[in-house]
Formats: structure tokens, C-alpha cells, sequence
């Protein structure tokens, strides 16, 4: 079989030596297509409704596609033997194909294209994009340009001359497997019109910063807000500017970094479970066009972390993404606040207080970790529908460019881009959250939990220093407020209700009853009596 993979395959492009690849794809999707049902034939994919499920709709674009990949839902009316899988691994064929995948990812290039050569089984296995996309990120760092899959990038990169195939080599149809066709699904579903149409977040235009304070930021509420960035630049923002003006400066991209005309570049062409996200914290003195490209909201300009200067940890972003990228479930850095300012495209947001854990996500116990086993679209698809029925449900809304969306600190957020997207997110510390702050400083683990500063555990005793002499005065009056209203709004146990303040012993007194000619226990006036 004459293709990229027989040149691959050749002694020069042998590595010596093998690092350990990451895991590939996310764990517990067995159960993700249960109900669904895609037969893939050479004219497309025919979606077949079920009881149980509401059908999801397939973006246009995959039906021009010929996917190898069928769920295990579509063998049940057929003979078993049907699948081609287990026949091409031989004696592999009792591993799981998570754990077949995890194999694979020890291979190199090399390897896996000799292995594709085996069998139709082990092609499927070994052509598998998310190793292919490991190859590219740890190999090539950011020194590639995407062309149309990670596989025919990788090969291009190596060999530059050779004429890659515009089809598939091989036309596979009888390939069954949940865990390999999930990654392709998730980057091909279209959302839900019933995830989209929630809108629990209150809008708000024209709001005062008072306003802002007592409704917003210190209940702790989020709220979005419009018409914030009518005094903004957006010709700074433009595709064209931003080429321009970036030209060989590189930007964090995931794990690598790339110049902003190789990452838009990908993202025009790229679908995949989960997109490369351009995030970086540096964009500012990277490039000072685009740091002086905006302005700060009204409602957030009080930041304490800037009595720090240079030292303050990682506090703004810009963020670049394309349709289906986006963050997974998280709670932002050191317990600040944030706001997300969307110059263009849209993002669907959902929102969970902080004591309320979303479904499918698994704090550790120190709050240092996060595990989130699903991708944002499997999320949707396995859990979104289960918060329906919660007594606390999500916030959620789509903030569309323009809009600006408040993160009050310790909430749960997770961001998917329902389009092309550019947008500026910035943390801060306000007078509402410094003590939120300089509890989660001192912590004794901040070594793990304090993120963007190279000195985790110094920051909070500089932090307290620099508010004390910038701000005399101003921790202690915090404090004090935060006992008293914690004081007041203190719900007393009965034995607390009848203890006398003056006597420390306790105080009953008895009224006639009305209803039953005794006696009734009268509980005493909180606070004291009247007048005193």
C-alpha cells in the first residue's frame, strides 16, 4: 500500500529515543452513545431516533466526510462478526481500545505507520487523529502549519516534497467502536437548541458602579453587562491588525507556541474535539498595541493586586478560539474575580455557585486539582440534561460580542465557543474579595494552589505588605465589617436564644395560653429589650 505512511516508515525517520505520550482521549464514554444510532454510508450518515434520546443534529460539513467509525449501537441488529475489529488485532483483540490507544501512544511516527500497514484494525487504531496530534505538539512544538488533519501535518512536516493522497487510502465501513467514534461525534454534533435557549444570567445596561457593588459584586452574583465596550478599538482586534501587528511574535497556544498567523491558520481548518486554544497571559508586553486596545470597565477598576507592580501574579488574557473550542469546567485563579469582554463571536456560558460542585467534575480534596473526564461537548451530552431537575440550577446565557460577563470568585464556569471567538478576560482584587484572597494565600499548601507567579509562597506576605502601606488601615477595617455582618446574620441555636447576656445563666418566662388555659414558654427578644 503506496502512501505518506511507507515513507514514514523509512530507518531515517526511526527516533532513538521514546518519551511517554499522554493519554489521548478522555475516560468514561462507554455509556455516551448508548442511544444513539449514525449508520455511515457512502452518501453520508442518516441519523436514527430512539425512545430514550432526541436525535442530535450533525453539523453540514460531516456528511461530506467518509468516516471509517461506527458506534457499537448500529451492530446490534447485525451479526457480530460484522465488526472487522477484533479479526485485524489477532491476539490484541481482548485489550480495550482505550487501552490499545494508550499503547499506541509510545510510538513514534514511524512505528505507527508501519503498524498501519498491518490491518484494517490496526490502520483505524494507528491513523487515530488525538496520537497523531501528540506527534505534531511534542515533536514539532509549534513550528508547523495545520493542513486539514494532524497526520497529513506531521507528514508534511517531515517530508516536505512528497504529494499527499486527497482521499483516504483505504474505504473502511464495518469498523465498530464507541470509544474511538466519540472524538469524531463531539467534533461534529451541533449543540442543542435546548442547550443554547437558557438564559438564566440578568442582563444589565447602564448600571452605576454603586449599583454594581450592592447587587453584583459583594452577593457575590453574576450579571452581564452591555454596552462596556462601545469605546473600544475594534479595528485593533480585526484578523488583518492582528496579523500585521504580531508577525513573528509567538503566543501561548496550548502546550507549545505559535505566531498568530500559524494559529489562525489552524483554526480555520481545523475540526477536533477539542481545538487549540490561544491563551496568552503576556499578550500585553508582547505586544503593546493590543494591551493599549482596550479598556478597562468602570466596575472593575479598583485591582489591588496592582500595589504589587511586576511581581502581581498572571491577571489578563487575550483568548482566541475557534467554533467548539472553549474551558472546561474550572474556578479561577487565587480567588479572584473576573470579567470576560467578547470583542468577537459568541460564547455559551454555564455557571455553578462556589458550594455547588458541577456534575462530572471531581475536585480533590485540598481544591489543588481538578479532574474533568469528559470534553465539553461529552459534558453536554452526558450531563448537561441532569441540572434540570437540581434545586439549584446553573447560570447560564450566551454573551455575544459586545457583552461583558462578571465571574464573581469560587464560581464554577465552563466557556464553549459557539463561533469564531476573540475576547479579553481579566482577574482582579477588589475591596469585596480581599479577604477571600488573603485567606487563600496563606493556606499551607499554596505552593499548589497559587498560580501565575514564579514565588507562590512569598505572594501572600507581599500582597499584605504592599495593601498595608499603599492602604493603611483598610485590612483590619474589612475585617471588622465581615465579623460584624457574619455576627448579624448568625442564626441562634435555641440554648444560644435563652442564655442571658448580663447573668451568663439562662432566662425563661411563661404567658398565659389562650388556647389551652395553661401556661407557654415565651422566648425572649433577641438583641435585648426594647429600649435598652
Amino acid at each position: 500500500m503506496h502512501s505518506a505512511f511507507n515513507l514514514l516508515a523509512s530507518r531515517h525517520f526511526l527516533r532513538r529515543k521514546r518519551k511517554k505520550r499522554r493519554k489521548t482521549i478522555s475516560k468514561s464514554r462507554s455509556d455516551t452513545f448508548s442511544s444513539i444510532a449514525l449508520r455511515v454510508d457512502p452518501k453520508g450518515y442518516e441519523e436514527e431516533e430512539d425512545d430514550t434520546e432526541v436525535d442530535f443534529k450533525l453539523k453540514a460539513s460531516a456528511y461530506s466526510q467518509a468516516h471509517p467509525i461506527q458506534p457499537l449501537g448500529n451492530l446490534l441488529l447485525l451479526d457480530p462478526s460484522a465488526n472487522i475489529r477484533n479479526p485485524g488485532l489477532g491476539t490484541l483483540q481482548i485489550l480495550s481500545d482505550e487501552l490499545i490507544l494508550d499503547i499506541l501512544g509510545f510510538l513514534s511516527g514511524r512505528h505507527l505507520a508501519i503498524l498501519s500497514c498491518v490491518s484494517k484494525s490496526l490502520y483505524i487504531f494507528s491513523t487515530h487523529e488525538p496520537l497523531w496530534r501528540n506527534l505534531v505538539l511534542e515533536d514539532l512544538k509549534g513550528h508547523f502549519l495545520f493542513i486539514g488533519s494532524w497526520r497529513c501535518t506531521y507528514t508534511s512536516a517531515i517530508k516536505p516534497n512528497f504529494l499527499l493522497p486527497s482521499i483516504p487510502v483505504l474505504r473502511i465501513t464495518d469498523f465498530y467502536s464507541d470509544y474511538l467514534f466519540q472524538s469524531w461525534l463531539c467534533a461534529n454534533i451541533e449543540m442543542k437548541p435546548e442547550w443554547l435557549e437558557m438564559d438564566t444570567i440578568e442582563r444589565r445596561r447602564g448600571l452605576s458602579v454603586e449599583e454594581f457593588v450592592s447587587c453584583f459584586e459583594e452577593p457575590n452574583k453574576p450579571v452581564l453587562l452591555e454596552g462596556c465596550l462601545d469605546c473600544w478599538s475594534m479595528e485593533t482586534w480585526s484578523r488583518e491588525n492582528l496579523v500585521q501587528v504580531c508577525g513573528d511574535v509567538k503566543f501561548a497556544v496550548g502546550p507549545v507556541e505559535m505566531t498568530m498567523e500559524k494559529y489562525l491558520r489552524y483554526a480555520d481548518n481545523v475540526r477536533e474535539e477539542r481545538p487549540l486554544y490561544l491563551f496568552d497571559p503576556k499578550f500585553a508586553e508582547k505586544i503593546p498595541e493590543l494591551g493599549s486596545g482596550y479598556l478597562v470597565p468602570e466596575y472593575f477598576k479598583e485591582d489591588l493586586f496592582s500595589v504589587l507592580g511586576k511581581e502581581r501574579p498572571d491577571y489578563r488574557w487575550i483568548i482566541i478560539g475557534p467554533t467548539g473550542s472553549g474551558s472546561s469546567f474550572h474556578v479561577d485563579p487565587n480567588s479572584t474575580s473576573a470579567w470576560n469582554a467578547v470583542i468577537k463571536g459568541s460564547k455559551k456560558w454555564v455557571m455553578f455557585p462556589p458550594d455547588i460542585v458541577p456534575p462530572g467534575v471531581h475536585p480533590s480534596a485540598d481544591g489543588s486539582e481538578v479532574a474533568c473526564p469528559v470534553s465539553i461537548m461529552e459534558w453536554f451530552m452526558n450531563f448537561y440534561g441532569k441540572t434540570r431537575n437540581w434545586k439549584t440550577t446553573p447560570v447560564e446565557c450566551v454573551c455575544k460580542e459586545g457583552e461583558v460577563i462578571f465571574v464573581p470568585n469560587g464560581w464554577w464556569h465552563l466557556v464553549f465557543n459557539l463561533e469564531d471567538s476573540i475576547a479579553i478576560t481579566q482577574n482582579y482584587v477588589s475591596r469585596r474579595n480581599l479577604l477571600n484572597v488573603l485567606d487563600f494565600l496563606k493556606r499551607p499548601n499554596a505552593s499548589e494552589l497559587v498560580s501565575g507567579t514564579k514565588d507562590p509562597v512569598s505572594l501572600y506576605d507581599k500582597f499584605r505588605s504592599a495593601i498595608e502601606a499603599s492602604f493603611p488601615g483598610m485590612i483590619n477595617e474589612l475585617a471588622t465589617k465581615a465579623r460584624e455582618k457574619e455576627a448579624k446574620n448568625k442564626k441562634l441555636n435555641f440554648w444560644e436564644s435563652v442564655a442571658d447576656a448580663n447573668t451568663g445563666g439562662f432566662r425563661f418566662s411563661f404567658v398565659p395560653d389562650a388556647n389551652t388555659g395553661g401556661l407557654a414558654y415565651e422566648p425572649p427578644l433577641l438583641g435585648g429589650a426594647p429600649g435598652s
